[in-house]
């Protein structure tokens, strides 16, 4: 696939949602966006930003970036971003095209680079290019690009709204059953039985933003970085309502029920997707590298595509383990085998249950360590609204997530490999194939 205006393909700092838009134009299905990740053998990262170098390429480096926040708008006229903390780089289409260091490249065995792949489109809940043109009446293409632009106008001015201070009333799912004055969810988890709050614990939740104004996360101790080019204020809702599963308060005003697990987390708010719930893997890559230099205990991302394994993320997976954190991430809603970065071995993938704890038809399967309540599920999402109900293994991830942080809170020694090991250990047996629920019912402490 080509950008508007590049032949040869995509530049570092081509928006997401242009690419989005060239891709959907073109009326295909591919998930590939034109760019390449590189993904370099361990410890060979600065061997690899010198080779990427020698071959004339015009490299940045994530770690001149103040506490590596760096967004692929911000690296200028570079061909290369690299992220040290998980040893991967995004070539541009063209300067990866013209030194021939594409996906079909192959790499010989002295060189620090072990694997060219294509980048691919990430999404919210897993939606794919051809959910996306459903959006458009009759089938219509050649208007994706004014589609989109104009999804984003739209949410600019109800921004705009917002910020004049306007007060609705909350809107609460009457579905919603309440128990214990928790949702179906948290309930099943036992999070309302802990007596732990997350307190010291650091949460990345990468996907769409949060709504900064959101009367539930005012005097929170948020942390929040763009690496797609828009303000991280959400504009989408999937972010918040992720972030809220997660992070959320333990005593909503008024008669909400509890939907929060780790309430006194330090929350990092990591806007990897567009507003239009839209990215690539190199997104996702500079959040992952930024959460990990942060050291974030717990990194959630409830975001991915139907694409094979991918070495970037394997490489990013293991690099968190290696530096104390863990990294959960939705399966995907296809009805189908686990996709990226899901399917990794160094990320816990998250499959989605029933209110019967029963897996939910949605939910992929095949790759699953641990199961979580992703069904009609209660959190925060943007104003006007507050809070609403969703449904998708993007539900059930913020749910081990939280329970994670609660588990890591008292003990320095449950973190990575350890804390993975534990959710494991005292997840609840449910009579479902390992495939479809791994090892169970994430377990609050």
């Amino acid at each position: 696939m080509t950008s508007p205006g590049s032949p040869s393909g995509p530049t570092l700092s081509t928006p997401v949602d242009d690419l989005l838009a060239a891709a959907l134009d073109s009326g295909g299905d591919s998930l590939e966006t034109g760019r390449f990740i590189a993904t370099f053998r361990e410890d060979a990262v600065d061997a690899g930003i010198q080779s990427l170098s020698s071959s004339g390429m015009r490299v940045a480096d994530a770690r001149d970036f103040d506490r590596q926040a760096v967004s692929l708008g911000d690296v200028g006229d570079a061909e290369v971003l690299v992220f040290p903390e998980i040893g991967a780089a995004v070539l541009s289409g063209p300067a990866a095209t013209e030194r021939g260091m594409t996906a079909e490249t192959a790499v010989a065995s002295d060189s620090p680079v072990e694997a060219i792949e294509p980048e691919y489109f990430v999404f919210a809940e897993q939606q794919t290019l051809e959910s996306l043109r459903t959006h458009l009446t009759d089938g219509d293409t050649d208007g994706v690009s004014e589609y989109l632009r104009g999804f984003v106008q739209a949410a600019e001015v109800i921004a705009r709204d917002l910020g004049n201070g306007r007060r609705h009333q909350v809107e609460v799912g009457e579905e919603e059953t309440l128990v214990l004055g928790a949702t179906w969810g948290l309930v099943a988890c036992r999070v309302p039985q802990s007596t732990r709050s997350g307190a010291g614990v650091k949460v990345a939740v990468l996907d769409t933003g949060l709504d900064l104004g959101h009367p539930d996360f005012t005097g929170r101790h948020v942390v929040h970085q763009t690496f797609v080019g828009q303000p991280v204020q959400d504009l989408h809702s999937h972010g918040t309502h992720c972030i809220g599963t997660a992070c959320g308060p333990k005593a909503p005003a008024g008669s909400t029920p509890r939907y929060g697990i780790g309430h006194r987390t330090s929350v990092f708010a990591g806007k990897v997707l567009s507003n239009t719930g839209s990215g690539s893997t190199a997104g996702v890559l500079a959040g992952m590298n930024w959460a990990i230099a942060n050291r974030c205990e717990v990194i959630s991302m409830s975001l991915g595509s139907q694409a094979p394994v991918q070495a970037a993320y394997t490489a990013a997976g293991r690099a968190a383990l290696n530096n104390g954190s863990l990294i959960v991430a939705a399966a995907g809603n296809a009805s189908a085998a686990t996709g990226a970065p899901a399917n990794s071995p160094t990320i816990m993938s998250v499959a989605s249950l029933d209110r019967t704890l029963a897996p939910s038809a949605f939910s992929n399967f095949g790759k699953v360590e641990i199961a979580a309540p992703g069904r009609d599920v209660l959190s925060s999402v943007p104003r006007p609204t507050r809070y609403g109900t969703k449904s998708g293994t993007s539900m059930a991830t913020p749910h081990v997530a939280g329970c994670a942080a609660l588990w890591a809170q008292p003990s320095p020694s449950l973190r990575g490999e350890s804390l993975w090991r534990r959710l494991v250990a005292t997840a609840r047996h449910l009579p479902h194939p390992a495939a479809r629920v791994g090892a169970g019912l994430v377990q609050a402490p």
